[in-house]
């Protein structure tokens, strides 16, 4: 694997001194990172008031039952946050899907949406409006700058923890505790 896919399948862990309001005490999933730059989804912040019956009914698509239509929904991302995206596991045959691993897709067709609304979608999945997004040797940058750790992702992290604990967990997978971690860091 090249320095240049390296993050692919991992989760980025917001330092606890990034005080980008997108991205302070997060954790985002990269679905995709080449020397052109990098996508992820943010999936520890679901939106207070929106939930999965949202999007369904914005799509006049209606949900099967009351626990799909409760699912909450994430900000993924402050670049097009107007855009629906599903990661999602398994990969499955969806339209429109970029296979991030052997195990996690990312979806922005219909087709999922309308299978996870009659209950015949994908075993797990997240939702989530807008991605992150960095340029050409952009989050190499921030990562030689010490605004993120990262670590391989947990498919118990992604999917299935409480959203408030994934930023400890993730970085504990690290042997990290955040709350103890100075504001001074730096290269040696």
């Amino acid at each position: 694997m090249t320095t240049h896919t390296a993050l692919t399948g991992q989760f980025l862990i917001a330092m606890p001194t990034l005080d980008d309001p997108n991205f302070a005490h997060t954790v985002t999933y990269i679905c995709q990172h080449s020397e052109e730059g990098a996508l992820g989804i943010v999936i520890s912040r679901p939106l207070e008031d929106m939930r999965l019956k949202d999007i369904l009914a914005s799509m006049q698509i209606e949900a099967g039952n009351e626990a799909i239509a409760a699912e909450p929904v994430y900000f993924g991302g402050p670049v097009q946050p107007e855009r629906g995206f599903v990661l999602h596991t398994p990969v499955g045959d969806w339209h429109g899907t970029l296979a991030v691993d052997d195990r996690v897709g990312l979806t922005t067709s219909r087709d999922i949406l309308e299978a996870i609304a009659a209950g015949r979608g994908p075993e797990k999945f997240l939702v989530a409006l807008g991605y992150a997004g960095w340029g050409a040797g952009q989050l190499e940058r921030e990562m030689l700058e010490n605004a993120w750790l990262n670590v391989k992702a947990d498919m118990e992290i992604l999917f299935d923890l409480p959203p408030a604990q994934r930023w400890k967990a993730a970085a504990a997978r690290l042997g990290i505790d955040l709350d103890r971690m100075s504001s001074q860091v730096g290269h040696g």
